[in-house]
């Protein structure tokens, strides 16, 4: 049988944009990562290249004070329609969850030294695409948290499973049991990518947590404060963003000038191509009919990678259609 192997060059695209030794709370998680062999390295490439689903691990918030934090509490536990469960198993009805709110914003407030602005709880979602088992990855949630917070901070979480796209919402104390206070940096993020990933796949879910150059993508996702900014202007509900109003401007200003940056997303997608057209070729010398397969999956993955993009040429190809399609002066349309 022929195997994937993490081709010479494609290294650079699987390794984490963050260095995760900079983590602050998953150093024994850490230490498993490190502990990865080459086939662990090969069998994420091989996931890589057939496009397994990428988890999504996000912050989206944090609570001010105990009213803050019961009032998100109703809203992830449905008002008391969805049980809250806890870090020891233990399900939270509507008193319980008040209680847990009171008893959390108490605990913060007797916090020698405490700063009285200080946030009492993390909010952070854990999601796949659509259709994903919501039983199992509700149990993979269940395994992330225990293993990242277990013994450390409180938590509670939920399974949301609307429309056939099941998420789970997490609440963590950051308050830990010993004083320590939760301040997650952009590599605990990744970490806990991999540890959801992990879990997931524990459970018979295919699931990833790559950067995104490994996956051909070059623009950074749409901040979410912009994004309902921008859907908000684009129903005719308000102005647009301050930041896109500003993109627009240089886009539209631009006389096709380079950008520095560009030429460098260009010459590291040319690496990881060349290196995935290596593997394919080896695969496809291999000889038998599972390497031609895979040899097969590689290059498609190849011709599906999308074209280096900034956000600089969406914005200037849109306002270039739109000018298309714009009638000509004198034309009824425009009366």
């Amino acid at each position: 049988m022929s195997d994937f192997r993490p081709p010479s060059g494609f290294e650079e695209a699987l390794r984490p944009p963050v260095d995760v030794r900079r983590a602050r709370l998953t150093r024994a998680v850490l230490g498993r990562l490190r502990g990865a062999g080459p086939g662990d390295a090969a069998a994420r490439f091989e996931r890589v290249a057939r496009r397994v689903p990428e988890v999504m691990v996000k912050i989206t918030g944090r609570t001010r004070d105990g009213a803050h934090l019961g009032a998100h509490l109703a809203y992830i536990s449905r008002n008391g329609a969805l049980a809250l469960e806890e870090s020891d198993g233990e399900r939270l009805d509507r008193v319980g969850v008040r209680d847990l709110a009171d008893d959390w914003a108490a605990e913060l407030a007797m916090e020698p030294r405490g700063r009285r602005d200080a946030p009492v709880s993390l909010s952070v979602v854990l999601s796949m695409p659509m259709g994903t088992d919501a039983g199992r990855l509700h149990d993979a949630a269940r395994a992330f948290a225990g293993e990242v917070f277990g013994g450390r901070f409180p938590y509670v979480f939920a399974l949301h499973d609307e429309g056939r796209h099941p998420h789970v919402h997490l609440t963590v104390r950051m308050l830990g049991r010993d004083g320590e206070r939760l301040n997650p940096r952009k590599a605990d993020l990744q970490l806990w990518r991999e540890r959801f990933a992990h879990a997931l796949r524990e459970r018979s879910i295919e699931a990833e947590a790559t950067p995104r150059r490994a996956r051909g993508v070059t623009r950074k996702p749409e901040r979410t404060p912009v994004r309902k900014l921008r859907e908000r202007f684009e129903a005719g509900g308000g102005p647009a963003p301050r930041v896109l109003r500003d993109a627009v401007r240089d886009a539209a200003n631009d006389e096709g000038g380079a950008e520095p940056w560009k030429a460098a997303l260009r010459a590291r997608r040319d690496r990881i191509v060349r290196a995935l057209s290596a593997e394919a070729v080896r695969l496809g010398l291999s000889g038998d009919k599972d390497g031609r397969r895979k040899a097969e999956t590689v290059v498609d993955f190849v011709k599906a990678l999308p074209p280096v993009e900034t956000r600089r040429d969406v914005i200037r190809r849109r306002l270039e259609l739109s000018e298309r399609e714009r009638p000509p002066p004198g034309d009824g349309r425009s009366r």
